[in-house]
């Protein structure tokens, strides 16, 4: 089963933004995109969709910058996902020449019920429970580091 990139994408974001929010800091949507490798435009996408799902809040101004949520915290990844990914096909059956057998199809039933038990699969699982070690140090080293609270002219500190 795959997920979106945007999925992956928001994922990643929180997991960044609770390990730093562990030390008290903020991170920007830049610092987000370029510790990610992605662009600052799709982030800033994600982090409007994140702050919409009030999984993260956003602060403007001196010491502003952007936070996890205590219930982003908390989110279940299987939840989370769903939201994201919204309702869907694992197989596209209607396209320009539709499947004819999509009316009755038991593999297209097959799908959804892997797509469900894959989300299933995570349900349990929180936030706070995929950014534990040793996935902290490896999100800790990623460049660029994050920012102390106030510290909003994009400097990194080492």
């Amino acid at each position: 089963m795959n997920i979106s990139r945007h999925s992956d994408l928001a994922l990643r974001t929180l997991m960044l933004l609770a390990v730093g929010d562990r030390d008290g800091d903020r991170m920007t949507a830049g610092a987000i995109a370029s510790s990610v490798n992605a662009s600052p435009s799709h982030i800033a996408k994600i982090v409007s969709r994140l702050v919409s799902l009030e999984v993260i809040a956003s602060r403007r101004g001196r010491g502003g910058g952007l936070q996890i949520t205590e219930s982003g915290r908390h989110h279940s990844v299987g939840t989370l996902l769903r939201t994201l990914e919204g309702p869907g096909e694992s197989v596209e059956c209607e396209g320009e020449q539709p499947c004819p057998l999509s009316a009755n199809c038991r593999l297209r039933r097959g799908f959804a019920d892997a797509r469900e038990a894959f989300f299933a699969t995570l349900d349990p699982l929180t936030v706070d429970d995929i950014v534990h070690s040793p996935t902290r140090q490896v999100l800790l080293t990623l460049e660029p580091r994050f920012t102390p609270s106030g510290d909003n002219d994009g400097n990194s500190r080492h």
